[in-house]
């Protein structure tokens, strides 16, 4: 399959360029339409009791969506000031598609209690068409606007969404200014010319692209995460560079040995092409975890990340073949260097672990342990707008509000639906479970009951109500629901399919890996010091961003628990981003064992031609992510700092250190495999092609 992608690449090179130029098209026009259409609403799993209450309340509540307005900065009994609110409100109240807005001067609870701040909640009426609803909240919005005081914020229902994708979007635009010219930079240091150092950007833009039409296309039939937008498009941009590079170095190598570029082109798709293949299959097996799991979001960012990483894989195996056609002429073979000269750090490091293999590991490991001891202790949560920057609009209103009125004003009640045939004590016990608890009829005969908790909306206070409630409630015909009972739905269903979801990630791993390596003990070395560096960068982002160690210093805040977000997709994805690292190192390795048939040699001399390549990736990849990081968004924070630790702890520790000391552990045995595996990879198995001249080196 590669040599015919190769063939077709470099017989008709413009076409494929011209193919990939109308894909870059299609996404930067089409594909942007994705930030017009984004969700901040992320815990909803479909049957879950909290979902189906939820669906239920939105076809029989009369009411819709809901804005928040705050005013402050100046006494609010001020008569100007109060002049001009009463006005405002009568003029939102006449907006069509308006059902209410209460008088906050008469209203309990809506003016803070120091007279320096007012809340004005307008809720518009329930089965509005999209267009209609729009067009009433900006009237809103705009007519809010025109309150003049020093403070005048307005956020929440579909208005927070919007917001919050403009934002990403303008994230999204000055990571790529941020990270793109500093990825040159380093690219033309590496390859010490221009034209090569420009291609893996071309390889980038077109990952970019991907990630915004893979994202354009599933928010057609679901909900598309706002956090959606940064993790998709920064892995794009990095996996991009990372495979660009490792074909570009291989390209430059075979250059040395023909003149013939498209023969060179060949060779490079052929042995470094099979390494992007399996890497790029392995992150997308990575993510297929993230499939078991029957959240909407998490199944949704799995089929996001996987197409854009075919996206980056095709890239590197189709257009930049077609590239390499028409201008890797005049790019420059590397320079022949000495085995003594090349990668001699590297080869250094590697026979200083083998020699001294049980020092490596009993201080490594534990090391790794403990700075993933933190996570233990993990807690996730929805989360409040502490989450985000504090540029944001819904931000400037939660300060507001939080500085001016009593802790908790604002929060999400926990709802309870009692449907015709509850029991009336059972119905007093669960309204007595929090005082002024407040009822209303619905159509039809049901009743909700709205209980406010104590703190925040997702603390120990609101999901312990949800769990006592549906204790309370037994087996009457009542529904909990509400954002703290989605937490809590969400909380279960990641305990209950977590393990399957491990179980699918590492089957397919380990099938993977045995397929490339031909070893059965090559997959389970590999597994587990993955897992320990993974374990290691979630340590760190519980420390920093749950427990508030220096959290400060990245632009974000100890909150006392992850975004919910967080762990799984630092998971799913470091697995794979680790797996790309593992297979440059075992890709020569083999090579170097298949041609000299020492075992303990090609772990050094892996390690020597690919050290280089491996390190220069990590470094790319941690420039991307730190730039995705400018944003400020918490859980965008925690997943870039989680994955920067996580490549950089893989690339230098784990791969440097820990494989050439189990790798010198294991021995001779370490590529063993039964005999009916054997033949079975005999067969079927893929590997690297061996190098055209063996006993020259290069330097990167």
């Amino acid at each position: 399959m590669l040599s015919t992608l190769a063939r077709a690449a470099t017989r008709r090179p413009l076409t494929v360029i011209g193919l990939w130029a109308a894909f870059l098209l299609l996404g930067f026009g089409l594909g942007t339409g994705v930030f017009a259409d984004l969700s901040d609403d992320v815990p909803d799993v479909p049957g879950t009791e909290s979902d189906m209450a939820d669906d239920y309340l939105s076809g029989a509540d009369p009411t819709g969506e809901s804005v928040t307005a705050v005013v402050a900065g100046e006494p609010v009994s001020d008569a100007a000031l109060r002049a001009q609110v009463e006005r405002t409100v009568a003029e939102v109240r006449r907006i069509a598609g308006v059902a209410e807005v209460p008088d906050p001067y008469t209203t309990p609870g809506l003016t803070a209690r120091d007279g320096q701040a007012l809340v004005v909640p307008v809720t518009f009426e329930g089965g509005l068409s999209d267009e209609a609803e729009e067009k009433a909240t900006d009237s809103a919005v705009e007519t809010i606007k025109r309150i003049e005081a020093p403070d005048v914020h307005v956020s929440g229902g579909e208005l927070l969404g919007r917001q919050l994708g403009e934002r990403a979007q303008e994230d999204v635009k000055n990571a790529e200014l941020i990270s793109l010219p500093v990825v040159l930079a380093l690219l033309l240091v590496v390859f010490g010319g221009l034209r090569a150092a420009a291609l893996p950007l071309v390889i980038a833009v077109s990952g970019i692209a991907g990630a915004f039409l893979g994202l354009f296309a599933f928010s057609q039939v679901t909900d598309i995460s706002v956090y959606a937008i940064q993790v998709t498009t920064m892995l794009g941009l990095g996996l991009a560079v990372d495979y660009a590079l490792l074909m570009l170095v291989r390209f430059r190598e075979e250059r040395r040995h023909t003149e013939d570029v498209i023969e060179a082109v060949h060779r490079t798709v052929d042995a470094a092409g099979r390494t992007v293949l399996f890497s790029g299959l392995t992150v997308a097996v990575s993510l297929t975890g993230l499939l078991v799991f029957p959240s909407v979001f998490l199944r949704s960012m799995g089929l996001a990340v996987a197409a854009v990483v075919v996206v980056d894989m095709l890239a590197a195996v189709t257009l930049l073949p077609a590239l390499l056609t028409k201008f890797g002429g005049r790019i420059r073979p590397s320079k022949a260097r000495s085995q003594d000269e090349e990668g001699r750090v590297f080869a250094r490091v590697a026979r200083f672990a083998q020699r001294r293999r049980i020092a490596v590991l009993v201080t490594v490991v534990p090391a790794l342990l403990l700075l993933a001891l933190p996570v233990t202790g993990m807690r996730i949560a929805i989360g409040d707008a502490r989450q985000l920057p504090s540029s944001t609009e819904a931000r400037q209103l939660y300060d507001t509000v939080d500085a001016h009125f009593p802790k908790g004003t604002g929060v999400s009640p926990v709802l309870v639906v009692l449907k015709p045939g509850t029991d009336t004590a059972t119905a007093d016990r669960i309204r007595a479970l929090v005082p002024n608890s407040e009822s209303r009829a619905l159509p039809g005969g049901d009743t909700v009951v709205e209980l406010q908790p104590p703190g925040s909306v997702d603390g120990k206070a609101a999901t312990g109500l949800v769990e006592r409630l549906r204790d309370v409630r037994g087996d009457e015909p009542a529904e909990v629901t509400g954002v703290a009972a989605r937490l809590v739905d969400f909380r279960a269903m990641l305990a209950d399919r977590a393990p399957w979801a491990a179980l699918t990630v590492l089957a397919g791993i380990f099938v993977l890996l045995f397929a490339f390596t031909g070893s059965v003990l090559i997959p389970l070395r590999t597994i587990a010091t993955t897992l320990l560096s993974l374990g290691a960068a979630l340590g760190v982002v519980v420390w920093v961003f749950q427990d508030g160690h220096g959290a400060g210093l990245l632009g974000g805040e100890g909150l006392g628990a992850l975004s919910l977000t967080a762990p799984p997709l630092i998971v799913s994805i470091a697995f794979g981003l680790a797996m790309d690292y593992e297979l440059f190192i075992l890709a020569r390795m083999r090579e170097s064992r298949q041609r000299t048939g020492d075992d303990h040699e090609a772990v050094v001399t892996g390690l020597r031609r690919s050290g280089r390549v491996v390190t220069c990736a990590a470094l790319l990849l941690a420039v991307v992510f730190g730039a995705f990081m400018t944003g400020g968004f918490s859980p965008i924070l925690q997943i870039g700092l989680g994955l920067t630790l996580a490549v950089l702890i893989d690339a230098t520790v784990v791969r440097m250190l820990l494989v050439p000391a189990t790798m010198a552990l294991l021995g001779r045995h370490a590529w063993w495999a039964p005999g009916p595996l054997r033949r079975v990879h005999d067969r079927f198995g893929l590997r690297e092609a061996a190098a055209a001249e063996p006993s020259v080196t290069t330097k990167v």
